[in-house]
């Protein structure tokens, strides 16, 4: 067939994190005499990594390099402390990463979380054995949309860009997967309506995952 692996970003696509991502940025901004911003507020501002985020939540007359940095840090250590998460996969997830892996198929995930807060996470939610590639943001290696972090992950998996279906919710995905050479597959269920993913180039849009197998076409 000719798609052999399947790379997911992971807040919006896989999980739906928006709670958590909320109440870490909202609890270091609070910590750092900020107000909180409203949690649909994170549906927009989500994607491009802490430091992006904490400078959209900021207000603007604070957005300092040194506060937004300061702001940022802490987010990653509250998310990489968690504990107990309200994060649980969308529905229909857990059983398609079943019938995807029964199936042979490589299954990575790529997100601009921070590296060790996406591992926790995503072993907390589906245990370590579940993808055969876990990425976050590393050092180094620049976030979404460049492609660097996605080539890496094809070739680590053994695979090719055109072999490579990446699925993700935002803009910054299907940029991401054009720019890589990956088929640019979006879902309606996450953080950005679909006229957004639409506008940014996704080939398909599926609004359940059981309807990947349309793309892939292995059922």
């Amino acid at each position: 067939m000719k798609y052999r692996c399947v790379i997911f970003d992971c807040d919006g696509t896989l999980v739906d994190t928006l709670e958590d991502i909320a109440g870490a940025m909202n609890a270091s901004l609070a910590a750092h005499g900020f107000p909180a911003a409203p949690i649909e507020k994170y549906r927009d501002m989500t994607g491009w990594g802490v430091f992006k985020l904490a400078s959209l939540a900021l207000p603007e007359d604070v957005r300092t390099e040194e506060t937004i940095r300061t702001v940022s840090l802490y987010t990653v250590h509250l998310m990489e402390e968690q504990i107990e998460y309200r994060s649980r996969p969308y529905p229909g997830i857990s059983a398609l990463l079943a019938e995807l892996k029964a199936k042979k198929f490589s299954l990575g995930v790529l997100s601009n979380k921070s590296d060790a807060a996406l591992r926790l996470l995503i072993d907390k939610l589906f245990g370590p054995t579940t993808f055969d590639a876990v990425y976050g943001l590393r050092p180094h290696v620049p976030p979404k949309p460049d492609p660097t972090a996605l080539w890496e992950m094809t070739m680590a998996l053994d695979r090719i860009p055109s072999d490579t279906v990446f699925v993700g919710d935002s803009e910054i995905d299907m940029e991401t997967a054009r720019g890589a050479g990956c088929y640019p597959l979006g879902v309606s269920w996450g953080f950005r309506p679909r006229s957004v993913l639409e506008e940014a180039g996704a080939a398909s849009i599926i609004d359940t995952p059981e309807e990947i197998w349309e793309i892939i076409g292995r059922k």
